[in-house]
């Protein structure tokens, strides 16, 4: 029953549809069409972008994925676990601040990189601040 209303389309419907297109002969005849005989085109050029659409997809460029799974994307990859220890009472100033979004250039201290990846990513990362009381 499926098949053959496909058949009668693609046999009877379809070859009686494109015999009254309007299709010029030349390129120059598509500017003295009407806005009726352009309505009438719609269809065949819709099914027609969408059909050379899906020929050339396999071929345009991917868009690249933020990584949002991993957050440390290459510090120290080689060991099992990061961790920087430092003693409090051997900060040299009175504030350090330090990375907790992996991306910083001196790590494990901060270089505002976490500005850059929260506009990237819609995170909302900051580092860690130390601060040294002065008695």
């Amino acid at each position: 029953m499926v098949l053959e209303s496909i058949s009668r389309i693609i046999k009877l419907q379809l070859p009686a549809y494109l015999k009254k297109l309007p299709l010029p002969e030349t390129i120059g005849g598509f500017a003295r069409l009407t806005v009726s005989e352009w309505l009438r085109l719609l269809p065949l050029l819709g099914i027609l972008a969408l059909l050379g659409y899906l020929t050339i997809r396999p071929f345009l460029p991917k868009k690249k994925k933020q990584k949002d799974s991993l957050i440390n994307l290459k510090i120290q990859k080689e060991n099992p676990r990061v961790i920087n220890e430092i003693d409090i009472e051997d900060l040299n100033s009175t504030k350090v601040c330090y990375c907790r979004c992996w991306r910083s250039k001196t790590f494990p201290v901060c270089d505002r990189s976490h500005v850059k990846h929260n506009e990237l990513t819609g995170d909302n990362v900051g580092p860690l601040i130390l601060k040294k009381k002065m008695l």
